[in-house]
């Protein structure tokens, strides 16, 4: 819980610091492992459950996000946001690709990012205990200080006024945008498909936590 705790809260500081695009969102995604560490820390069906059902979410929102630092680098060259900005006037096809995922990521409801943040700290509040209280408040912090990355990147990158010249209008590359799109549909379907994705963690959270039919699959059963 400890190293959730400090994944979390360093991870997130981290990207807050960060000026280039690309930097900030490694940050996130280390800062963000820390939910999934918190819910395997736990140990309870409901830690567990909910750690599986955020490795999926997480997976799908960092990659989207990856791919949109990409497309912004195709587009102007550049990742550093000191560079940055205009983008939602020239490329607003960008915009929604990064904006969803960037909400997805933050927690905002209804999305995936929410409702996974949200089984992982009611699991801690009814583990009990000083340090998982302890840990939802770092669970919550982080949250919180990922909508104001996301949030910043959105205002400098997207709506300020261009800080360099502006590259010619150039055609992003058709599979890029087309991955990017896809990926930013299936973290939007997570949200509509949770309730029997929860149901497949819950199974999955159940047959981790019964130890012997893994171990008599594992190992002979008489042991010369």
């Amino acid at each position: 819980m400890v190293v959730a705790g400090l994944t979390m809260v360093v991870g997130i500081l981290g990207a807050v610091a960060q000026s280039d695009v690309k930097r900030l969102f490694s940050f996130t995604l280390v800062s963000h492992i820390g939910y999934m560490i918190f819910g395997v820390a736990l140990g309870s069906l409901a830690g567990l459950s909910g750690a599986i059902f955020y490795v999926v979410h997480h997976i799908t929102v960092q990659t989207t996000l990856f791919l949109v630092a990409g497309l912004i680098e195709e587009r102007t060259g550049s990742t550093d946001l000191r560079r940055l900005g205009g983008l939602a006037r020239i490329a607003p096809v960008l915009g929604v690709l990064f904006f969803v995922p960037a909400m997805n990521l933050a927690g905002i409801p209804p999305f995936s990012g929410f409702l996974g943040k949200l089984g992982l700290l009611q699991a801690g509040v009814a583990a009990g205990g000083a340090l998982p209280a302890v840990l939802v408040g770092a669970g919550a912090l982080t949250s919180l200080l990922t909508l104001y990355v996301a949030s910043r990147v959105w205002n400098i990158a997207f709506w300020r006024a261009p800080q360099t010249t502006t590259p010619p209008a150039t055609r992003l590359p058709v599979l890029m945008v087309g991955a990017t799109t896809a990926l930013v549909t299936i973290g939007v379907l997570l949200t509509l498909a949770a309730g029997p994705l929860f149901q497949v963690t819950a199974d999955a959270a159940t047959d981790l936590r019964q130890r012997t039919p893994y171990v008599r699959a594992v190992l002979p059963r008489e042991v010369p």
